[in-house]
């Protein structure tokens, strides 16, 4: 008996001296609406298994994608690297950061750097958005940089932390989003589990070499894109699992409002197709079931995810989420029409993006060793 209560004693002062331990995050109570059912244009199917990995253990973590007039696909890994894709070759173009031993973990990324958006502009040149270093112009040839914008320099006097989303308007100003004034990219997941609102949206005009803020107070801003007549912006909130719409012209401009909310999943980039319609990449499921999605179970708590985060090594996180491959589309009034899914997760999962090239869509992601291509279904 005595044993016992000893027993019980001890492990009540390990739980009492955790929970006096300070935090390493400030969370803010959210409450996310149940997942939607999974039926319809959001029936579970097979179509990701069409696919097949490429350039598995050369590439790791492909983010976003871009092309030229050539056909080459350009891409940026967690390592720090711009790539050119031509064909089944790869060519690296530059390293963002220094390319020391370590590129390729974690505690090294802001050494290497980490580029997320990639795109190309009406002169031929990429337009990079890094995670640790800002906003770059890249020629795809030599790999000579320019730096437009710095992290540090930042803008309205906040420095950025974490830049991920870009978009190109056809007058050539660029749009980017900072996910968090708090949390740089390895520490990404401590901005989803504080669910706060620290992201920013802010344009760059290239030829002031000036840079403002369109919105702020946005929950991980993530990913863009513009509408076919650039009369608005769409911006993923991946935390809440929601995308925004922000209107550029007409009578709404300026506004700011909920363009498709309560998404199965937390959205990443998001991507124009050939039929007009939205390609969603999810980075991770929050499906519908006998209990709710673990981030949907603990939102409305912040002890809680102070106590989770002070027992929990950052990289544990991933054992809780399902590894469920799934991108969506979705149509011009926010409908969601259609969805692609891998079950099982054996070809991909935490997909970051959904590129349509050459009749094939190449799918992103922002840690796994390969990038996936799915041949485009005829409709």
């Amino acid at each position: 008996m005595y044993l016992k209560w000893g027993f019980s004693a001890a492990l009540l002062a390990v739980v009492v001296g955790i929970y006096l331990l300070p935090s390493p995050i400030d969370p803010e109570p959210f409450m996310f609406d149940k997942p939607p059912p999974l039926v319809g244009p959001l029936a579970i199917n097979r179509r990701i298994h069409q696919g097949k990995r490429l350039f598995y253990g050369q590439l790791k973590g492909p983010e976003s994608f871009t092309s030229d007039h050539e056909g080459n696909l350009y891409t940026g890994t967690v390592d720090g690297k711009l790539w050119q894709i031509r064909g089944e070759h790869l060519q690296l173009i530059t390293q963002m950061g220094k390319n020391v031993s370590g590129c390729g973990i974690p505690e090294y990324e802001p050494v290497c750097g980490r580029p997320h958006g990639v795109r190309l502009d009406s002169n031929g040149y990429l337009i990079v958005a890094d995670s640790y270093f800002g906003l770059f112009r890249v020629h795809p040839q030599t790999g000579e940089k320019e730096h437009l914008i710095s992290n540090k320099e930042g803008v309205d006097g906040i420095p950025f932390k974490f830049l991920n989303g870009l978009a190109l308007s056809q007058n050539g100003t660029i749009f980017f989003t900072d996910s968090s004034s708090k949390w740089g990219r390895r520490h990404h997941k401590y901005e989803v589990l504080e669910t706060n609102h620290c992201g920013r949206l802010i344009c760059y005009d290239i030829v002031k070499k000036e840079a403002k803020t369109l919105l702020e107070d946005l929950y991980m801003a993530n990913g863009l894109a513009l509408s076919p007549e650039e009369d608005y912006l769409l911006i993923a909130e991946t935390s809440i699992a929601r995308i925004l719409r922000y209107w550029l012209s007409g009578s709404k401009v300026g506004i700011k409002e909920v363009f498709v909310d309560n998404l199965p999943g937390y959205p990443d980039n998001i991507r124009i197709s050939s039929m007009g319609t939205y390609r969603v990449g999810l980075t991770t499921t929050r499906f519908p079931g006998f209990f709710p999605p673990f981030l949907d179970a603990i939102a409305p708590y912040p002890a809680l995810k102070r106590f989770i985060v002070k027992v929990t090594p950052l990289a544990a996180y991933s054992f809780l989420l399902k590894k469920h491959g799934l991108f969506l589309e979705v149509n011009q009034n926010g409908e969601i029409v259609d969805s692609f899914h891998d079950p099982d997760g054996s070809v991909t999962w935490a997909i970051s993006d959904v590129y349509e090239h050459q009749g094939q869509l190449y799918l992103g992601n922002t840690d796994l060793p390969f990038l996936v291509v799915l041949t485009r279904e005829r409709k």
